[in-house]
């Protein structure tokens, strides 16, 4: 029983819930940006480029021979392309969003803290010294 309290007190962990959140919102992220890229951005930059899809880019090796059933043999740099945009533009995101919450970090920082309210005894000490100082 020891072992199964062990894990439970392990997976409760504030840290390893935060990790699986973080892992699962990046997963969606991802998608996200896949999307973004396939969808928004490569399409306006294959008109550009004349209508060329990069993800259907490759170069061809072997080509297939259907009489022998061998498969094509190619290098499909078109997708690498497109993973490589993604990659960049999901690095983009993350740079910009630290940036932003360093910013945040910064100005909490940089405000003067505001000293606490003299206490009871403080007050009164204040007072004590300010009628010793009349006399």
């Amino acid at each position: 029983m020891g072992f199964v309290k062990e894990f439970k007190e392990f997976a409760m962990r504030g840290n390893v819930i935060d990790l699986a959140v973080g892992v699962i919102i990046g997963a969606s992220f991802g998608k996200i940006v896949t999307s973004l890229v396939d969808d928004l951005i490569m399409p306006p930059i294959g008109f550009l480029t004349g209508g060329i899809d990069f993800s259907e880019k490759k170069w061809i090796l072997k080509p297939a021979d259907t009489a022998n059933s061998v498969a094509e043999v190619s290098v499909k740099y078109g997708n690498f392309l497109n993973t490589l945009i993604q990659f960049l533009i999901i690095a983009l995101c993350i740079f910009i969003i630290v940036k932003v919450i360093n910013q945040l970090n910064r100005k909490k920082a940089d405000s003067p803290a505001v000293p606490p309210a003299p206490t009871k005894q403080e007050v009164l000490l204040t007072e004590i010294r300010d009628l010793l100082k009349t006399k």
